[in-house]
């Protein structure tokens, strides 16, 4: 269960990858000045869980924030999900996620993920570097207490639109999403590559910090055998149809109930 809740309160990264398969099919071009954020763009949500009789306990907060430190250079993207309430209150277990995601500003793709992973007193420091002139993506992850111990080392073969779980969020923005799209795209995590089928299904309005606002409803597969969970679930994502293209809600469906993961805030939006 621990494992699966860390997952959940990531997931709204993860979602925004699986719609990456249009950059080539369309033959997108990444225009610095077409870009939907700004720099120090920084979206906050919070993450709600319901079962049975229990309603919209609150379980952990997301913030995402962008940043170009140098005109025309790299994007760097942080992106950190905490635990809160009642997760700490009753279950007694907290966690702690910190990403560092790379992203190549002429190509918009992932070029390094640095993570740390902190679960009650396990913490875990991890770096995937992508070569994509060598097609591979290594991975490398130590125990910080435990410097002595050997590194868990992971190498996979990488196509040539691979992104992470973060750098995904932003990609997403970029791409005309339009009602009845599928694709099958790729995302790595963990130094692990996974193929992941997406559809977008329908559009829909949807109550946001923002006011009520029309958003697609993106629909990934990834939950069960070989997919990035290996857990039953399913999953919706609504993304707004305007030129920001904001991730405000997620809906995961999971055996330890429903999760609710919606945008409580945004700064620094581009005017």
């Amino acid at each position: 269960m621990k494992d699966l809740v860390n997952r959940i309160v990531l997931l709204l990264a993860a979602s925004a990858v699986f719609s990456l398969g249009a950059i080539a099919q369309d033959g997108a071009k990444f225009d610095p000045k077409s870009m939907p954020f700004a720099d120090g763009e920084t979206l906050t949500y919070e993450g709600k869980v319901s079962k049975n009789i229990i309603r919209g306990i609150s379980i952990a907060d997301l913030t995402f924030t962008i940043a170009q430190p140098e005109p025309g250079g790299d994007y760097t993207v942080k992106a950190d999900a905490t635990s809160k309430g009642t997760l700490l209150k009753l279950f007694r277990f907290s966690f702690l996620f910190k990403i560092d995601s790379t992203i190549g500003s002429k190509d918009f793709r992932v070029k390094k993920t640095i993570k740390r992973d902190v679960q009650k007193e396990r913490v875990r420091d991890s770096e995937a570097k992508f070569d994509y002139k060598e097609s591979r993506v290594t991975y490398v992850e130590t125990d910080p207490k435990e410097p002595m111990r050997p590194p868990r080392k992971i190498a996979s073969e990488i196509g040539d639109e691979t992104q992470d779980l973060v750098s995904g969020l932003y990609v997403l923005r970029l791409l005309p999403l339009t009602i009845g799209k599928s694709f099958e795209v790729e995302v790595s995590d963990s130094g692990l590559v996974y193929k992941i089928p997406v559809k977008v299904t329908a559009r829909e309005r949807q109550k946001s910090v923002f006011g009520n606002v029309w958003c697609f409803r993106v629909e990934p597969d990834l939950f069960g055998p070989g997919r990035l969970i290996e857990k039953e679930g399913s999953m919706i994502i609504w993304i707004t149809d305007d030129a920001k293209r904001l991730p405000v809600r997620s809906q995961v469906n999971t055996p330890i109930g429903r999760v609710e993961i919606k945008l409580k805030s945004a700064k620094n939006l581009k005017s």
